[in-house]
Parts: structure tokens; sequence; C-alpha cells
């Protein structure tokens, strides 16, 4: 009886210690990555965070000023407003088209047939245009006169609009921008589709379901959490677009693409004011942190997850 016992005591430590060792390693492989994200990330951001509450030029040592940049934000600067509602005004728009058409493109792809690899590889492609690149090609696309866009809204009998010249048609402009990069959200929505078990749908065909019954009742629930996190990543990258309107407006015009990242590049690398751009991305990571809180907190509403 005494010897099974310490056979049994053998057993755990041996097991102990492997575990052990095998966290060791595992410590170790990741150790590049923990000390990347030290230097690169966690660094900068305390940098950030210290810099935001002070009077700072590049040029000159930070001097201590306190809550004074946040006020001067909140209460003072009235560009901080006018970027933070484009801002939101873009998000709003931008991240469910992209999520409906995603979702979309999604199901119509998500049966491998002949010709469907082409058809996916054709809406991935936008994704690895660099943004750069893709504004240029935007802006001409959209060229009041030269464009192809307005060339054949004009064939098809309509008036078109001036687009990134427009006050009104800029912003809706930069989101259809925002839309096409559809491939990525799309490819995880085929991932998640792919792990739905296919008996699911023959039973509800069985009991008589329709296709739109089969989308809401099985498709939709079981794909809640994907959705959920398309949608947060969705708006944490809308809430930072910078690339799309420093290329096609600039800003302009009349400000009406002056997003808020937009607005903190200004005030840091334009005019060289780095605290009171600090502050400005300080109130962004808080704006983005609480809208990730928010959707978590609202998402036991209406997300799913298997048990």
């Amino acid at each position: 009886m005494k010897s099974n016992v310490n056979v049994c005591n053998l057993r755990s430590r041996l097991r102990l210690s492997t575990d052990r060792r095998n966290a060791m390693w595992g410590y170790i492989f990741i150790l590049p990555w923990i000390v990347g994200l030290l230097v690169f990330m966690a660094g900068p951001v305390l940098s950030v965070f210290y810099y935001s509450f002070t009077k700072f030029d590049i040029f000159s040592p930070p001097t201590w000023i306190g809550l004074k940049n946040y006020a001067r934000a909140i209460f003072e600067d009235g560009l901080f407003w006018r970027s933070l509602t484009n801002t939101a005004s873009y998000v709003a728009l931008s991240v469910p088209l992209r999520l409906v058409l995603a979702f979309a493109l999604a199901l119509l792809l998500r049966v491998s047939s002949r010709g469907t690899a082409l058809f996916r590889a054709a809406f991935y492609a936008p994704t690895v245009v660099p943004y750069v690149a893709a504004s240029i090609l935007w802006s001409w696309m959209l060229h009041p006169r030269l464009g192809v866009v307005n060339y054949l809204l004009k064939s098809a009998g309509l008036s078109p609009p001036m687009w990134l010249l427009s006050e009104t048609w800029a912003k809706p402009a930069i989101a259809m921008l925002n839309v096409w990069h559809v491939g990525q959200p799309m490819v995880v929505f085929l991932a998640g589709l792919q792990g739905i078990p296919e008996d699911l749908y023959e039973a509800a065909r069985i009991d008589g379901a329709s296709r739109w019954q089969l989308v809401r009742r099985i498709t939709i629930p079981i794909m809640s959490p994907v959705i959920l996190y398309n949608s947060i990543i969705g708006i944490i990258n809308a809430f930072q677009v910078f690339t799309f309107a420093y290329i096609m407006t600039g800003g302009g015009p009349l400000n009406s693409t002056l997003f808020y990242s937009l607005y903190i590049y200004r005030q840091g690398f334009n005019y060289f004011d780095m605290g009171y751009a600090s502050a400005l991305a300080m109130i962004l990571f808080l704006l983005v942190l609480g809208m990730t809180i928010l959707l978590f907190r609202l998402s036991s509403s209406w997300v799913h997850y298997e048990s």
C-alpha cells in the first residue's frame, strides 16, 4: 500500500516537473515577442501618457502642466469636436456596410464549387493593395471630370457628385474605399462558416425552413462570436483612419474629412505640439477602450457561445 502511494507521488512530481519544463520553454519561445511588446508598444504608450500632461514641442524638454491639454481639447478646441464627429460619422457609415457586405459575400462563397476560389481571391485582392496606392487609385477614379465613376454615372443618365471636392460626398467616398477592403472580414466569416455542422441545416430543411430562416435561426446565432470579433476590429481600425484622408483630401474640403488621427498628426508633426497631440491620443485610446467594453457588455444579449 505504501509503495503504491510512493509511486503516485513520484508520478505527480514527474508530471509537475514536465509541466514546469514545458512552461519554461514556452516562455523562452515567446520572449522575443514579449521584449518587442515592451520596447515598441508598452514603452511608447507610457511615454505618450506622460507627455499628455506636459507642454512639449520636441525641441525643448517637456514641462509639466497637468490637465491643461485635456481641458484645452474639451473646452477650447472646436476642431477637436469636429474631428471627433467626423470620425464617429465615418465609423457609423463604413463599419456596418463593411460587415454586412463581408457576411453576405461569405455566405455566397461558402460552398466550394467551380470558380469559387477565383471569386474569393478577387474579393480578397484589395486587402493586399497598400493603402497609399489604393488612395491614389480611388482619387483618380473619383475625379469629377476624368474619373471612371462619374463617367459611368453620366452614361447612366445620372448627375454625378463632386465626390472628394464636396463637403457632403467626401466622407462617403472615403467610407466606400474602406468598404472596398472587405476581404479580411470576409475571410474571417468564411472560416467561421466552415465550422457550422451541415447536419443542422439538413434537419432544418426537413422541417421546412426557408433560406432566410436558416440564416436567421442557425447561421447568425452560431456566427455571433465571429460577428462580435469583426465588429470590434472594424471599429478599432475605423477610429484610426488616417491614410485615406491624408492622401485623398488632406482633411478637406472645409474640414469635412478631418478625422481624429489626422488631427493628432497635425498637432504633433505640423505644429510640433507633441504634448497636446499625446493628450488627444490618450483620449482616442480611452474612447476606443470604452467602445470595446460597451460592445462586450452588450454582447451578452445576442452573442451565443457554444458550451
